[in-house]
């Protein structure tokens, strides 16, 4: 997210929908190594700016003080609520909210350190009726529901079997999504690096990395993954919104054209990609199973076809994430 957003811009759209005039926003997931202390963003033990994120080849992120990368997207005034408040429980943090509105402030930074730190602040925001953050806030959520007896009991982590092909796609240049592939690449597994400046000249890359699929009689990885300066090489030459563009429509055709041709589970790696392919492939409702790494479920689409996905962040999943998460699309019924 930069300046121009889009959480600020969405969270203003959503409290006047919602007629609301205060949001906490909390994006910390300490299992996968996100933590917030002082309104700054840790991954594992560096700071957001630090860790790979400022490379992001559409939404560098060089400010690890989200507080501030809040307040630069909204009119609204931005706050904090500090560990030592959440340190207090659920009264101190209620009571800290109470102060941050008599103060004027619209959205709060939340720090996190741990689950118990998320699920603290799940139960103090109960009664709000929107939050801002990731799976991890959502962590806190539940307990809420299930006071209220808003919850059902059923196996959500069980999904029904996909028959069909399967492929792995990756658009992210992050550090994770390098080193996945290369664990591929390192297995000497079949792989097609899809070219930004080819996609530029017109060339088929698409009809290419179709016909490289359908003839490897294996299951494959097509990727645009590359380095923080290959990124920025071509950036220079197409600019940075047209690059990414081009990889993420061709990324798209690509898995559409693969469902035509019977791929019926996809491993997803980048936000972007996974945005580009599940729009290309039609999706518009999953179901959530079991995770495959913290942060990242199987799911399974809805309607006539059913679709195998596991879509990831791109700094998300082990080195052997590609591995695991085929496995389990495949063995989904299990």
């Amino acid at each position: 997210s930069t300046a121009k957003g889009n959480i600020g811009q969405v969270s203003d759209a959503l409290l006047k929908a919602l007629n609301s005039d205060f949001t906490l926003a909390c994006p910390a997931f300490p299992e996968n190594g996100r933590t917030i202390f002082r309104g700054h963003l840790f991954v594992q033990d560096q700071l957001l700016s630090e860790c790979g994120m400022q490379n992001h080849p559409l939404t560098p992120m060089t400010d690890a003080n989200l507080v501030r990368v809040l307040q630069s997207q909204t009119a609204q005034k931005v706050g904090l609520l500090r560990y030592d408040s959440i340190a207090k429980g659920v009264d101190g943090v209620r009571a800290r909210i109470k102060e941050l509105r008599a103060d004027g402030v619209v959205m709060a930074i939340a720090d996190a350190l741990s689950d118990a730190d998320l699920y603290t602040l799940g139960e103090a925001c109960a009664d709000l009726p929107l939050l801002t953050g990731g799976s991890g806030l959502a962590l806190g959520l539940p307990g809420n529901f299930r006071k209220a007896g808003k919850l059902r009991d059923i196996n959500a982590a069980k999904l029904e079997h996909v028959d069909g092909g399967e492929v792995v796609l990756a658009g992210s240049a992050s550090v994770a999504t390098n080193g996945q592939v290369a664990a591929w690449l390192e297995a000497k597994r079949p792989a097609l690096r899809i070219d930004p400046l080819a996609l530029a000249d017109g060339k088929p890359v698409v009809a290419d990395a179709l016909a490289f699929a359908r003839d490897a009689g294996q299951t494959v990885l097509i990727y645009a993954t590359s380095s923080p300066e290959e990124v920025k090489a071509v950036q220079q030459k197409l600019g940075v919104e047209r690059a990414g563009a081009l990889v993420e429509d061709a990324l798209g055709q690509i898995a559409r054209g693969l469902l035509d041709a019977g791929v019926k589970r996809f491993v997803v790696a980048g936000g972007e990609t996974s945005g580009a392919v599940v729009q290309a492939l039609g999706v518009s409702l999953l179901k959530i199973g079991a995770q495959i790494d913290p942060g990242v479920p199987a799911t399974i689409s809805s309607g006539a076809t059913p679709l195998a996905l596991a879509l990831k962040s791109g700094n998300f999943g082990g080195r052997d994430f590609f591995d695991k998460a085929l496995k389990q699309l495949a063995g989904s019924a299990q």
